[in-house]
């Protein structure tokens, strides 16, 4: 059950961030992907903050901000 919610907040904070971003999207897959990836890695910079939202909505936040980060990262490299 773990997994499902885990691919339900990916999803979910992918296409929040793209929506954020205001960028061309990246498809089902794309947004999953960035969600997932993000979420990681919101959870490791909140980590080195010594900041933890708890519970499902505190884990959709972390994985927003991380994909948030995620695409603004590769735009940049992209423009470069």
């Amino acid at each position: 059950m773990n997994i499902l919610w885990f691919l339900i907040i990916g999803i979910a904070a992918g296409w929040i961030a793209g929506q954020i971003m205001k960028g061309s999207g990246f498809g089902v897959i794309g947004d999953l992907i960035v969600g997932a990836i993000g979420g990681l890695l919101g959870g490791y910079l909140f980590g080195l903050l010594g900041i933890n939202f708890g519970g499902l909505l505190g884990e959709l936040i972390t994985a927003v901000i991380g994909a948030v980060v995620l695409i603004a990262l590769i735009r940049l490299i992209k423009r470069a």
